[in-house]
């Protein structure tokens, strides 16, 4: 645990987000009105969103988006984050790879969703925004939105997945602490959730069902908006402070990465830590991988097809080009309830179909195993959802050893575990399992969607 930190100071925050979609040759199919097929331009998006999320979603122009100075102002509570050299890790698998990760766990909330929030929220402010909704899976994004609701005077209602919810409980106690009503996702208040009631009485939920429910309710309440915490391409713009940081960090190291890793669920994080050093790939100056790590038991980006689909499971949200497993895709209940989201967002969907990202799918219990690991060797205990990016930076550092060959990595340590340990005790009893999903239930879902879209 003797692992050397790369500290930035308050002046070096980034002043700009980075803008990916300037830079990318193949720019995503556009999104699509829901009812008309129609490309949607971004005053169609104000109705659900605030307009400087709206404008920020659409946007394929501008490389560099200037960071508000009352958001930039709050960034200084925690940013810039440390980067760390996992010594420890490396040791303990005797891998000749130096491995780096950046500690998003030092937020208030303990993971990068603040990085979001707080844009998402002071925008809405400013637009005269008095109610916002949103929805949750393992509670991280809530517990930040609430964080940045509260700060602004917004009231907020969280619609958190159910299992989640159940499995959970201390992160809806953070909600709650903040100000924010949380309720179990699928739910009676909506008419989304009562039809996935009526017809799954049992139904533990997913992301897309809770979209559906805080959608609805945005859209029938006054002064109203929705706020997202991953897939859109203005969460991911937020997100790159991380990487921007990473970059001068890595500079302090006297290093530069081989390989970029982030867990994934809608693609938040992974966009924040790889956008900004996936610009030198498109310049031609570096040749980084960029690895996305998402569960076996929800695999869109390796098993899922690029399609249009909804971004929800009532199919309320505008039509959105992404590798997906179709949005009424029902994700086993696995701990990394962040990540149990049907598709992925369309930016980072054309990158992979460019093939200018990579996808692994990690089984449950090897993710824990690498959790466990890296918490013996750097003394964090991170967020189920990060050791998905643990166990493939694992991977690779084995690989290394296996050619004998000096490789640097650099994951996201998205949050860090210390609210998910009743997880761990099931991991550490032999309780947990993996989800492997049938191939046959994939592409039955995937044959629903061609015919919804088409």
């Amino acid at each position: 645990m003797d692992s050397k930190k790369f500290l930035l100071q308050e002046r070096d925050i980034p002043t700009a987000w980075y803008n990916v979609m300037a830079e990318m040759q193949n720019k995503p199919r556009p999104i699509l009105n829901p009812k008309t097929k129609e490309p949607m331009k971004s005053e169609d998006l104000y109705p659900l969103f605030s307009k400087a999320a709206s404008e920020q979603e659409l946007n394929d122009t501008d490389t560099w988006i200037e960071i508000p100075e009352e958001v930039r102002e709050m960034y200084k509570i925690w940013r810039p984050t440390p980067l760390v050299r996992a010594s420890g890790l490396e040791r303990m698998l005797d891998t000749p790879a130096h491995i780096y990760f950046k500690n998003e766990s030092v937020s208030p909330v303990g993971s990068h969703k603040l990085n979001s929030a707080i844009p998402q929220a002071y925008y809405c402010k400013r637009e005269g925004v008095t109610n916002i909704t949103t929805e949750t899976g393992a509670g991280q994004w809530g517990a930040a939105l609430s964080l940045a609701a509260k700060h602004f005077g917004l009231e907020l209602a969280v619609y958190m997945v159910k299992v989640s919810y159940h499995q959970k409980p201390y992160r809806r106690s953070i909600m709650q602490t903040y100000g924010a009503e949380v309720i179990a996702s699928p739910s009676m208040s909506t008419k989304a959730g009562r039809k996935i009631i009526t017809e799954h009485p049992n139904y533990q939920g997913s992301l897309g069902t809770a979209i559906s429910e805080a959608v609805e309710l945005a859209m029938s309440t006054p002064n109203c908006k929705y706020a997202l915490g991953s897939v859109l391409n203005h969460v991911a713009l937020h997100q790159t402070v991380i990487g921007l940081e990473a970059e001068k960090q890595m500079a302090m190291a006297e290093e530069y990465p081989d390989i970029v890793i982030g867990c994934f669920g809608g693609g938040s994080n992974f966009s924040g830590i790889s956008f900004p050093f996936l610009r030198h790939n498109f310049s031609g100056e570096r040749n980084t991988r960029f690895i996305a790590a998402e569960p076996s038991s929800c695999p869109k980006l390796t098993r899922g097809v690029m399609e249009y689909d909804f971004g929800d499971e009532a199919g309320y949200t505008p039509l959105i080009p992404m590798y997906t497993l179709g949005h009424n895709f029902s994700p086993a209940n696995i701990h990394a309830g962040g990540l149990r989201y049907h598709g992925a967002g369309a930016v980072v969907s054309q990158l992979k179909k460019d093939g200018l990202i990579e996808a692994v799918d990690i089984p449950q219990l090897e993710t824990f195993k690498a959790a466990t690991a890296f918490a013996r060797a750097e003394g964090i205990i991170p967020a189920p959802e990060s050791s998905h990016a643990i166990a493939a930076a694992i991977r690779e550092a084995e690989q290394a050893k296996l050619e004998g060959k000096s490789k640097v990595i650099l994951f996201n340590l998205s949050g860090h575990g210390l609210i998910d340990m009743a997880a761990y005790d099931q991991y550490l009893m032999g309780d947990l399992a993996n989800y492997e999903i049938p191939e046959k239930e994939i592409k039955d879902n995937i044959e629903r969607l061609e015919k919804i879209i088409r």
